[in-house]
C-alpha cells in the first residue's frame, strides 16, 4: 500500500550530518516521517524542490523582539514574521524587555504572548541578576526557558551584573549553559570621555578591544573556578578568539553576521549610527580574526543579535543614539552570500545554525533532518541573486544596514513543524509558533 503524508518535499538536495544528497522528505503530524525515494507515495501537498537545498531549520539563538514594554520598535509577532521571511524556524529571545524577564511570572507571560502568535518556534532567555541568583536552578528549568543570560556590561538596573562575586553566585547555581554579554562595565564608565559627539566612529574607540578582552578574561576565570559551562555572545576581537580557543571544554562562542561582514572605519562613514552596536563593529584586523576563529572551529554558532530601533531613535546625534540593528531576516542571505564567496561551506553554515545550537543548548527534536525530528526546514536557492532592501524587511523598524546589497543565495521556504510558513516571499501559514523543548527539562 503506498505511503501517505501531509507534505512531501520532492527532489531537493538535503544538507545534513551525512553530507549533501538528493532526496524526498515526507512529513506526517509535524514530524519527519520518511527520507529517501518517495516517488510512489502521495501527500496532501507536494512541493517540487529540484535544484534547491533543504537545510535543517535555522535556529537564531540571540534576538531582541522588545515585547513587552518596547513594542514600538518590535513585538513578538513582527519579529517572528521577519524571522520566517528570512528562513529562520526558531529563535531564542532576550530578557531586556520591560518588565525584564527575570521571574517565573515574566517568563510565563512571554510564553503566553508567543504561543500561536509568533510565526516561528521560540524560547526565552531568563536574565540572571543579583536578586534572583538563588532562584536560578528553578528558573532555568521552566518551560520555554533557553537558559540564563547575564549582562556584564551594556545594560541597566538589575540586569547588570558587573562584579565577580555576582557572576560566581549565578554560575555556582547553573546546570545548563549560561550566556553572557562580555564587556567590562567599569572600564566603559571610565572611558566615556572618549565618545565624540556626532561621530559614531568613536564608538569602537570607547568600547575598545581591551574592554571586551578584560571582561572575557574575568568570565573565563570564574567559569573555570565554578566549573560552569558558559556561552560568550557576539565575540568581536582577535584577542578574545586567541583566549577562548584555550578553553573550549567549558566555553562556547557566538559570532554574528554583521561582525563578519561590516568593517570600520569605512562602514561607519557610510552608515553612521545605523552601524552602532554593542560590542561594536571593528576594523579589518579583528574581522579577519573572527573568520579565522570560524575556520578553526573556535566559533560554535551564528546569532543575529537582532536588536531593532526606530529610525527616529537612530537619527539622533551620537552618543545619544541606541545601539542595535535588525538582523534575523538577513542572517541566512548574508551568510549564504559568504558561502558562495567560499568564505565557509554550506555544511559549516548548517553546523553553526542548526546542529550547533542543538548541541550546545540541548534542543530536543530540532537541528537535524532525521526521522522522528520536528519537520523544520530552511529551503534555499544557492544560485538566486537578490538585492536586500529596506522594503523587504518585515521588522517594525523597516530598515537594514544591508539596504542595496546584492547577495547570491536566498531563502525560498520556511517550514516549521510541517507548516509551510513562508514560500517564495509569501507568508502562507502564520502564527503557529510553539515553545522549543530542551533535553534537560523534558520531565517538566
Amino acid at each position: 500500500m503506498p505511503q501517505t503524508f501531509d507534505l512531501i518535499l520532492k527532489g531537493g538536495i538535503v544538507v545534513n550530518h551525512d553530507g549533501r544528497v538528493e532526496r524526498d522528505i515526507g512529513v506526517r503530524g509535524g514530524k519527519i516521517a520518511a527520507i529517501g525515494d518517495l516517488s510512489q507515495a502521495s501527500a496532501a501537498r507536494e512541493i517540487e524542490c529540484r535544484g534547491l537545498h533543504i537545510l535543517p531549520g535555522v535556529i537564531d539563538t540571540q534576538v531582541h523582539f522588545r515585547e513587552p514594554g518596547l513594542d514600538h520598535k518590535e513585538d513578538l509577532e513582527s519579529g517572528s514574521c521577519a524571522a520566517v521571511m528570512g528562513g529562520v524556524t526558531a529563535v531564542f529571545e532576550m530578557p531586556n524587555t520591560d518588565p525584564q524577564t527575570t521571574t517565573r511570572d515574566a517568563l510565563a507571560d512571554k510564553v503566553r504572548r508567543g504561543h500561536h502568535r509568533m510565526h516561528c518556534d521560540f524560547a526565552f532567555w531568563v536574565g540572571g541578576t543579583h536578586e534572583n541568583a538563588a532562584d536560578v536552578p528553578e528558573l532555568e528549568r521552566l518551560p520555554g526557558a533557553a537558559g540564563i543570560k547575564v549582562f556584564m556590561g551594556s545594560s541597566t538596573g538589575s540586569l547588570l551584573v558587573e562584579d565577580d562575586a555576582g557572576i560566581a553566585n549565578i554560575l555556582r547555581r547553573t546546570r545548563r549553559r549560561a550566556a553572557f554579554h562580555s564587556e567590562d562595565e567599569a572600564m566603559l564608565r571610565e572611558r566615556k570621555n572618549l565618545r565624540v559627539e556626532g561621530d559614531p566612529r568613536s564608538h569602537p574607540v570607547w568600547r575598545s578591544a581591551e574592554v571586551a578582552l578584560a571582561c572575557t578574561q574575568r568570565l573565563v576565570r570564574i567559569s573555570r573556578e565554578t566549573g560552569a559551562r558558559i556561552h560568550v555572545l557576539h565575540i568581536t576581537t582577535a584577542e578574545e578568539m586567541a583566549l577562548l580557543k584555550e578553553h573550549k571544554d567549558l566555553v562556547s562562542v557566538e559570532v554574528t553576521p554583521h561582525h563578519l561582514t561590516l568593517v570600520g572605519p569605512e562602514d561607519y562613514e557610510r552608515l553612521g549610527t545605523y552601524i552602532q552596536m554593542n560590542p561594536p563593529v571593528r576594523d579589518e584586523l579583528h574581522r579577519a580574526a573572527l573568520w579565522q576563529g570560524l575556520d578553526e572551529g573556535v566559533a560554535d554558532i551564528l546569532g543575529s543579535d537582532h536588536a531593532p530601533h526606530t529610525r527616529e531613535e537612530k537619527d539622533k546625534t551620537y552618543p545619544n543614539t541606541p545601539s542595535g540593528m535588525t538582523g534575523v531576516q538577513t542572517l541566512v542571505p548574508i551568510m549564504l552570500d559568504h558561502v558562495n564567496a567560499s568564505r565557509l561551506t554550506l555544511e559549516r553554515f548548517v553546523d553553526m545554525t542548526s546542529a550547533g545550537p542543538k548541541r550546545l543548548f540541548g534542543i530536543a527534536g530540532k537541528g537535524r533532518i532525521a526521522v522522528g525530528y520536528d519537520a523544520d526546514f530552511t529551503v534555499v536557492d544557492l544560485k538566486r541573486t537578490e538585492t536586500i532592501t529596506n522594503d523587504w524587511i518585515a521588522s517594525k523598524s523597516q530598515w537594514t544596514p544591508y539596504d542595496g546589497k546584492k547577495v547570491t543565495g536566498w531563502p525560498v521556504g520556511t517550514v516549521v513543524r510541517g507548516y509551510v510558513v513562508m514560500w517564495d516571499g509569501a507568508l502562507e501559514t502564520p502564527s503557529q509558533g510553539e515553545v522549543v523543548r530542551f533535553e534537560e527539562t523534558l520531565a517538566r
